[in-house]
């Protein structure tokens, strides 16, 4: 997550939304109780070109647009989701349990088409979204934040604006050398945590990526 700053805090007290670490918990929660219903599916979004607001109108003008969007994101809610302020100018909606993803992809369709969001000059701004679902995207929280942010990257690579569900990646072979006490600890934390090894070591990476905003 972003470190706050005043800037951040200015526009979390505006919008008034849970953060990143409420997001997690929530999803964790509904994820342990995810017995009962039939799936739990989120939505990541991340404003266009963002930092472009920010370095051609000024960090005022990117707050305005930040809260803005916000905003407008709480009006087209629907029923029973939550919204939450992820980090910097991405937001995250968790969908009411048993939410599925086709129809949480059609009601983000339809936010992302009629997003009015623009600058004070009257540069129309657009936002692009990924959907991910459990169970079939994955059961842990990690998992499932992981494939929303890759929907949301590949709608990114592709053209921006528009909204894309998480699909099953291309696993690849790489040939890894790890120290004896690293992968020790990687089959104890596995067999603690109930979770293929594969599991963890594609967590680790993504975080690894994210530190580095690759």
């Amino acid at each position: 997550m972003q470190k706050k700053d005043e800037k951040a805090n200015a526009v979390n007290e505006a919008l008034k939304l849970p953060l990143a670490e409420e997001f997690e918990q929530d999803l964790a929660k509904l994820l342990q109780d995810g017995e009962t219903v039939e799936s739990v599916t989120i939505a990541a979004m991340d404003l266009d070109d963002f930092l472009l607001v920010n370095n051609r109108c000024g960090r005022s003008e990117g707050d305005a647009v930040l809260i803005a969007a916000g905003r407008y994101f709480l009006e087209q809610l629907p029923a029973g989701a939550k919204l939450y302020r992820y980090a910097g100018d991405m937001f995250c909606i968790l969908f009411a349990a048993g939410t599925e993803k086709e129809e949480a992809f059609l009601r983000m369709e339809q936010l992302r088409k009629a997003y009015p969001v623009e600058t004070h000059d009257h540069v129309k701004q657009t936002v692009t979204i990924g959907i991910a679902s459990a169970p079939e995207d994955g059961s842990r929280p990690t998992e499932l934040l992981t494939k929303a942010d890759g929907a949301l990257y590949r709608g990114k690579v592709n053209g921006r604006d528009r909204v894309c569900l998480a699909r099953e990646e291309k696993m690849v072979t790489k040939t890894s050398h790890y120290t004896v006490d690293q992968l020790q600890r990687l089959t104890k934390l596995s067999k603690r945590e109930g979770v293929g090894e594969a599991v963890l070591l594609r967590e680790a990476l993504n975080a690894l990526l994210k530190k580095y905003e690759v």
